[in-house]
């Protein structure tokens, strides 16, 4: 058993081999570290985010003032899930830092749960964070968030005209608005503050 032999008499090991490039777990408890994304798609996704980020904040002049201000200076974002270091630039973009770079400020979201934190996104609640570091860096990062907004109605106008890109925008704001009333009106009361 575990050997095919094929008709011209070759034989092929069916034990060793599989069809798939990845080996499954042996057990549960192996489950949370095999389903760890490969790390080339990590830094996609990364780079992915610094390029919405710099897409957002180049309609905003205001913004790309202030970050080019801090040019050099490294923010490291860090949730349950996964951690990312941003670093300004002097043309007021973001960039990916070294992952070794010793990071100004920490942004820590202390929500472990995701299903958690996108429920309070959808409420409208900033999420709850853990802030180390420098204050006026600390500063700044919150004008950003407070005044930094993606206009995904004008994005989409250009790519697939005003009325289409109205009617999505509609429906999205609809989806949310019926998701937010999924969300228990007693959870944001039961859960903590955030603390800077």
């Amino acid at each position: 058993m575990g050997a095919f032999c094929f008709d011209n008499g070759e034989r092929m090991n069916t034990t060793s081999s599989s069809p798939f490039p990845f080996k499954f777990p042996p057990t549960l408890q192996d489950l949370p570290s095999w389903m760890q994304p490969p790390e080339w798609l990590v830094r996609e996704l990364q780079q992915r985010i610094v390029l919405l980020l710099n897409h957002v904040l180049q309609q905003e002049p205001e913004a790309m003032a202030r970050i080019s201000r801090l040019k050099g200076r490294v923010v490291h974002v860090d949730t349950a899930q996964a951690a990312i270091k941003f670093i300004a630039t002097p043309a007021g973009l973001l960039d990916l830092a070294a992952p070794d770079a010793v990071a100004d400020l920490t942004v820590s979201m202390t929500q472990t749960n995701p299903l958690t934190l996108v429920q309070n996104v959808m409420r409208g609640e900033k999420p709850e964070i853990h802030i180390a570091g420098d204050v006026q860096l600390a500063a700044e990062v919150n004008w950003l968030v407070d005044h930094v907004r993606w206009d995904m109605e004008e994005d989409l106008s250009r790519i697939i005209g005003d009325a289409p890109a109205h009617t999505v925008a509609q429906m999205v704001g609809q989806a949310v608005q019926t998701l937010r009333r999924f969300v228990p009106a007693g959870a944001s009361a039961a859960a903590p503050k955030a603390s800077a």
